[in-house]
């Protein structure tokens, strides 16, 4: 069955009512506009707990394979937890990084088939599809493209509800782990500074691939 504006709206009240108008039109989400990175202004801007939590409420409507919701986050927002990190960013990240206000482990659950029988409740035998050290590599994958696709989710949650993002590969994927995720459980994707970018240092919008040069038609 597809799925029009007006049954989506029954469907998704909560999460289509009270966005910006930008975001609702598709035309851009949120924020500057530019894409652009918190920096030095969000250290002074706070981002309130509720924020994050509407940024939650939001993306985790964006679909997965089988309903499997991998991807975990840890909010580093202390001054303790922000030292923890600095060790594992890459020089051109550190400073930036440790002057915003809220950095977003973006992470995967290794074992996250551990709760289908919650998220995916019309087939109660979908978990024993992962289960097993033979489908290890296949979890890993899983966990990983579903992770990544929800942090897609979680960057165009956080524009539309306002606030600046700032992904990032720069930084050292076992320290982060060993330092915020010791049991080996969680694994870390990427990290996502949120805030609000200083007006004078924001770039603008850098240019995208044509339809033409990106897609084929078969």
């Amino acid at each position: 069955m597809s799925t029009t504006p007006a049954r989506a709206a029954r469907r998704y009240p909560r999460i289509l009512s009270g966005l910006p108008e930008p975001f609702e039109s598709g035309v851009r989400t949120g924020g500057t506009g530019t894409g652009s990175s918190p920096s030095d202004e969000s250290g002074r801007v706070p981002v309130a707990d509720e924020k994050l939590r509407q940024v939650y409420d939001l993306m985790k409507w964006g679909p997965t394979t089988l309903n499997t919701q991998p991807m975990r986050i840890v909010f580093v927002r202390s001054r303790a937890a922000k030292e923890k990190l600095a060790p594992a960013l890459s020089p051109g990240n550190l400073d930036k990084t440790m002057k915003t206000q809220v950095t977003a482990i973006i992470a995967y659950d290794s074992r996250f088939y551990e709760n289908l029988p919650k998220t995916f409740p019309n087939n109660p035998k979908a978990k024993d599809g992962f289960e097993g050290e033979d489908r290890k590599a296949m979890v890993d994958r899983v966990a990983l493209r579903n992770g990544s696709l929800q942090g897609a989710y979680f960057i165009i949650a956080a524009r539309a509800l306002g606030l600046d993002t700032g992904p990032m590969s720069g930084f050292d994927n076992a320290k982060v782990d060993a330092a915020f995720f010791p049991d080996g459980r969680w694994k870390s994707n990427f990290l996502c500074n949120l805030g609000k970018g200083d007006p004078a240092k924001i770039f603008e919008r850098s240019p995208r691939l044509a339809f033409e040069e990106a897609c084929r038609l078969a």
